[in-house]
């Protein structure tokens, strides 16, 4: 089998599995629902003031109340041990999970963080929780994300975003640093994520 070939496979692959997340659907989301924002430093708004991250726009938006749970410079292991506690504090109709970052920067097990979003993902659904799935780019030549965020969203039937924060950090004039959207790059992914919301039927 030649190597274009094998390339063309997988870039048909990747395209079903993101057309499978992508479609994925979600209740609507009453008036008074709260949304749980949840993740690292992309999610808190490292970068920018809080009124600027992603988070905040996004509520903004929607006209719902998203809550800004981001950690700056947690791992997904540490996520998944928070996010019992977040759950049961703010008992969130949907969550919109961001993670893996500081697991790709400090060269952790791409397997493990896999486990560890699926197992988050699971947590949530379990508890009839809706979840939107945010791929977060490995940081290197092409600022792609691993193949795991499309698998777990085909897997859970769930939305998500698999090319924003790619986009985001490709771009010097949406970042506040190598590694960190600016105030404009976070309103790109707030209206990503709520643009993925509409088409989920959720708003």
């Amino acid at each position: 089998m030649s190597v274009q070939f094998k390339i063309a496979g997988m870039f048909f692959l990747l395209l079903g599995l993101a057309a499978c997340g992508s479609g994925a659907k979600l209740p609507k989301l009453p008036a008074e629902a709260k949304v749980l924002a949840f993740g690292d430093s992309l999610t808190f708004g490292t970068g920018a003031d809080s009124a600027q991250s992603y988070p905040s726009v996004l509520q903004g938006i929607i006209g719902r109340e998203v809550i800004n749970a981001g950690v700056p410079g947690e791992t997904s292991a540490e996520g998944l041990a928070r996010l019992p506690a977040v759950l049961d504090e703010h008992q969130p109709a949907l969550l919109i999970l961001c993670h893996g970052a500081n697991d790709f920067l400090r060269g952790l097990s791409e397997q493990q963080a896999a486990n560890n979003i699926r197992a988050m993902v699971k947590l949530a659904k379990d508890r009839g929780i809706g979840v939107v799935l945010i791929a977060v780019p490995k940081f290197g030549l092409m600022f792609s994300p691993p193949e795991f965020y499309a698998k777990i969203a085909e897997e859970f039937s769930i939305p998500f975003d698999t090319g924003t924060l790619s986009r985001i950090i490709r771009d010097n004039s949406l970042k506040s640093d190598a590694v960190h959207p600016n105030g404009s790059g976070y309103r790109m992914l707030a209206e990503a994520v709520a643009e993925r919301l509409k088409v989920a039927g959720a708003i």
